[in-house]
């Protein structure tokens, strides 16, 4: 697959095409292998300064990244014995939201989360991450036969937002996303959800009000898009930019204001420059952090995910 340059990237574009264009010579061009190495070198090192300094709205586009993982590919890197449950028991099955029972290092689980599709095709058929009710309805299901069997639930977080469709409103956009959040937070077994992209409005919190919040280092978590603030606030979506730099959507700002506990770190350049190292980190963390619900009952898990929200926002 062809790297994606982002726009702040460009000056690292140019660097390795560069590089592109000297191998090509060098079967033919002499000994350049040193200014080849030199090169690389450079681009590495700009690569880091560029990341180390990235503003509110280059984190969006990083966290937006067309060759980010997404959901299914963190299933197929992190876990074993998939089984996906689909449908609603009411309407119909979205695929905006998998899910199903798997195996995390040995450890049965309940995972879910949004899945946007990686080419034009996949991405018709997820709806770009953006669920429809019975999508919130099913990921209910989900919880529901995790706290039956005693199942910790892992979720994955990366959606623009709900859709926000007629059909989807139809159906009862707000109620779903409503009782998908109340689930979350009545649930009597471990949760954990990662924001693994793009974590966007009521969407996402449908499935990420978990008892512990994770975010990856280059991912963004709003209650609304930078583009969607801006059309409000200055009706110019085109000030998107000036809506990000306002809004702490990034991950030191929500741990300073509680909102998530804890940032995974990415290789250098974004999850999408090292897929396997991105991923193999967030399962370290993941298991790191259900380990510390071992021992606990229903009842005090329930209470540290009911202290941890109260808690936001607490002066």
């Amino acid at each position: 697959m062809a790297t994606h340059y982002l726009d702040f990237e460009k000056p690292i574009a140019d660097l390795e095409a560069k590089i592109d264009e000297l191998s090509l010579l060098a079967d033919t061009s002499g000994d350049i292998d040193h200014e080849i190495e030199g090169l690389r070198k450079k681009a590495e090192q700009l690569r880091k300064k560029t990341y180390a300094g990235l503003d509110p709205w280059m984190k969006t586009q990083v966290a937006r990244h067309p060759q980010r993982p997404h959901f299914i590919d963190y299933v197929q890197s992190l876990f074993t014995d998939w089984n996906e449950m689909h449908g609603d028991r009411q309407f119909g099955d979205d695929q905006a939201i998998l899910g199903g029972l798997a195996r995390f290092r040995g450890r049965p689980v309940v995972i879910m989360g949004h899945e946007k599709g990686h080419d034009t095709a996949t991405r018709i058929t997820h709806n770009f991450g953006m669920a429809r009710p019975e999508g919130y309805r099913k990921a209910v299901r989900l919880m529901d036969m995790a706290e039956q069997f005693g199942l910790p639930v892992l979720s994955f977080i990366d959606t623009a937002g709900a859709y926000p469709g007629l059909g989807a409103e139809e159906r009862g956009q707000a109620e779903a996303i409503a009782r998908s959040t109340e689930r979350c937070l009545t649930l009597r077994v471990p949760s954990i959800a990662t924001i693994t992209g793009e974590g966007g409005s009521g969407g996402a919190i449908a499935i990420a009000a978990a008892s512990r919040v994770l975010m990856l280092e280059h991912s963004i978590y709003s209650v609304i898009s930078p583009e969607g603030a801006a059309g409000i606030l200055w009706r110019d979506g085109a000030r998107a930019k000036d809506a990000a730099m306002a809004m702490k959507i990034t991950g030191p700002d929500l741990m300073q204001l509680k909102i998530v506990d804890r940032l995974i770190e990415e290789p250098v350049g974004g999850a999408h420059t090292d897929r396997d190292a991105a991923m193999a980190n967030v399962g370290d963390v993941l298991a790191e952090e259900l380990k510390g619900f071992d021992g606990l009952t229903p009842q005090q898990i329930k209470k540290r995910r009911a202290d941890r929200f109260y808690a936001i926002g607490a002066l």
